[in-house]
């Protein structure tokens, strides 16, 4: 269905852009769910990063029965290459990210725009709120909702509390300053962090706001990029380097008690794909990162128990022993819909909203004391030039 072109003409454009390899299985269902957005003035990027399926057939056929959609297409070059190409050809005063297996529900882009525009120019990034989905477009009962806005950048160093590429809408202006996606992530074994370095550099010159709404269905799919966590931790770390030399009034606890998250995140996630030896390594390394926050953490505690009950119980070679799966709801016995799902979970949702503001407030202050501390010596150049959008795309 094609939008009220008077009504759009009158809207800021916002620019969706789709990086698409192999895609087929979710593609479609991606893309209706952008296109029956009740905002009306976006255009739709597909970028086919070199598919050997039938995504761009799919993308094809739907772009010929609207127009918003264009399908571009390049050779496997990852997912930074892709984004880049979709925003370089894109015209929109935003930008909104979206994964090829990604849903919005249909206020999403209505919601942020009017949060961008609220918040002036000041304001470089907004997010919106995430539930978690199966391979089937089910509810699993995971979700995220922080509320932390404003000066973001010693918070987001912690940790990615925006979730997911498809949370985000980028004013465009941000991205002409402190340049695009790195693409060099890839050519270093290091993807999976492209979106949460982009954030960053933003963070440092704009503030972030949030819409406080689960607009966003993230998909949570295993045997895929996200569960190669080498790379994944080759690129938080490289990431946290390049931050440190430009910000090195950032305490080091800080770059250490990020690596200690990342990697019990890294740690749940080869729990969930079954691999319970490669959590146990992750589980060890974040705790030799950082020894004392771990240990406060009631998922430390899950992944280690499971992990070691199912390593124990193969060893014994009981074949009838259980194996602990991860407790969550079942989307199959369990189909919930959003507005049951935030009922459930009301008091959940809260306390990640207070404990999310009471954190960054508290490392705000923190880094504030540190620089103030550091502005006491003798002047030093301890700041760096961000990376131009030349030299990253």
């Amino acid at each position: 269905m094609q939008p009220d072109s008077q009504k759009s003409l009158s809207l800021p454009l916002v620019s969706v852009i789709i990086p698409a390899y192999n895609a087929e299985p979710f593609i479609e269902e991606t893309l209706k769910s952008v296109l029956a957005q009740t905002y009306p003035a976006i255009e739709v990027l597909v970028v086919d990063d070199g598919s050997q399926d039938r995504t761009p057939e799919i993308v094809e056929k739907i772009g010929k029965k609207d127009s918003r959609v264009q399908l571009l297409k390049q050779q496997n070059s990852g997912v930074a290459v892709a984004r880049n190409l979709g925003i370089e050809k894109s015209r929109g005063e935003f930008i909104a990210p979206i994964d090829a297996d990604d849903i919005w529900y249909p206020e999403n882009i209505e919601k942020q725009v009017q949060c961008m525009l609220e918040g002036r120019e000041e304001v470089g990034v907004v997010y919106s709120w995430t539930v978690d989905l199966d391979e089937k477009g089910l509810l699993t009962g995971g979700f995220r909702s922080f509320r932390i806005e404003g000066d973001v950048y010693a918070t987001l160093i912690c940790h990615n509390f925006i979730g997911n590429a498809s949370a985000s809408m980028i004013r465009r202006s941000c991205l002409e300053k402190v340049g695009v996606y790195d693409k060099t992530l890839k050519e270093r074994n290091a993807q999976g962090c492209e979106d949460w370095d982009l954030y960053l550099r933003i963070a440092e010159l704009y503030q972030f706001r949030a819409v406080p709404e689960f607009s966003i269905g993230y998909r949570r799919m295993y045997n895929t990029m996200s569960t190669n966590y080498t790379t994944m931790a080759n690129s938080q770390s490289l990431m946290l380097q390049a931050a440190k030399q430009r910000h090195p009034e950032i305490p080091d606890f800080l770059h250490r008690l990020s690596t200690s998250n990342f990697l019990l995140y890294l740690a749940n996630q080869s729990s969930r794909n079954g691999r319970d030896r490669t959590a146990l390594f992750w589980l060890f390394q974040a705790l030799k990162t950082e020894c004392i926050s771990p240990l406060f953490r009631s998922g430390f505690y899950r992944v280690l128990g499971k992990s070691l009950f199912n390593l124990l119980s193969q060893s014994w070679k009981h074949q009838d022993a259980p194996v602990i799966i991860e407790n969550t709801p079942s989307s199959e016995n369990q189909p919930i819909g959003r507005e049951v799902l935030v009922e459930i979970r009301r008091k959940k949702i809260e306390l990640m909203v207070t404990i999310g503001n009471i954190f960054h407030r508290s490392i705000s202050f923190l880094v504030k004391r540190n620089q103030a501390n550091i502005d006491t010596l003798p002047q030093a150049n301890i700041s760096a030039t961000p990376p131009t959008k030349a030299e990253l795309s």
